[in-house]
C-alpha cells in the first residue's frame, strides 16, 4: 500500500474577508475530490484572508498511480488563475515506512 500526501501553500488574489476566501478555496477542494477521488481539505492559514493551505492525500497499491494523481493535482492547482502556488509538498510513503 502507498499513500501519497501533497500540501499546497496558496497566495490568494484580491480577497478582502474570510467569506471571500472560502468562495475561492470550497470550489478547488471540491473539484479536487471529484475529479481525482482524494481526500482534501483546508488545512491551514484559516485565519488569513489572503493565505491558504489544502493538503490532501490519496491511497493506491501501485505507486505509479498515486504519482499520476499527485502530478494532476499540482497541475490542477497551479493552472487555477485566482490563485498563486507558493509551494507544494509532496511525501510518498508506503506500508514499510516507520
Amino acid at each position: 500500500m502507498f499513500v501519497g500526501t501533497l500540501t499546497f501553500d496558496l497566495l490568494l488574489g484580491d480577497v478582502h474577508s474570510l467569506k471571500e476566501k472560502r468562495s475561492i478555496v470550497r470550489p478547488i477542494v471540491a473539484e479536487l475530490q471529484r475529479k481525482y477521488s482524494v481526500c482534501a481539505a483546508e488545512t491551514g492559514n484559516q485565519e488569513l484572508h489572503r493565505r491558504s493551505e489544502i493538503g490532501l492525500a490519496v491511497v493506491s497499491g501501485d505507486v505509479s498511480y498515486v504519482t499520476e494523481v499527485l502530478d494532476s493535482c499540482e497541475r490542477l492547482v497551479s493552472g487555477r488563475p485566482e490563485v498563486q502556488l507558493l509551494a507544494a509538498r509532496r511525501r510518498l510513503r508506503d506500508d514499510e515506512d516507520e
